[in-house]
């Protein structure tokens, strides 16, 4: 029954694309509310671990802390611009080698905070 139901789904979206005038911009519009979901639920999820994490991030120095919120804001901004990085080989480049950068920095200082 699941399956059908997402096979349904999926013929639903296809037949709109295919038929509907202007089905690109449909499609269009899909992928974008899709994107806009799955950044909202990631966003809910950082939230929701500040949260659970509130006391262990106050007990950071604040040098540590700096660099936390440093990382996080740079994988924002890759998120944000990630469309004009993707444009040249150069900038995918250097937005893998950016967002690998803020991963490190951000697993350094929570691997430092939990071993105090």
């Amino acid at each position: 029954m699941r399956a059908a139901r997402n096979i349904t789904i999926i013929v639903l979206l296809a037949l709109g694309v295919a038929f509907l005038p202007g089905g690109g911009a449909f499609a269009s519009a899909v992928l974008l509310a899709i994107s806009m979901a799955f950044l909202a639920v990631i966003s809910f999820a950082v939230y929701q671990a500040y949260r659970a994490n509130q006391l262990t991030m106050l007990a950071l120095p604040d040098s540590r802390r700096l660099v936390l919120f440093s990382a996080v804001g740079l994988i924002v901004l890759m998120i944000a611009g990630s469309d004009q990085m993707f444009s040249t080989g150069l900038g995918t480049l250097a937005w893998i080698l950016l967002l690998g950068s803020a991963g490190v920095a951000i697993w350094l200082v929570w691997s430092e905070a939990k071993s105090y």
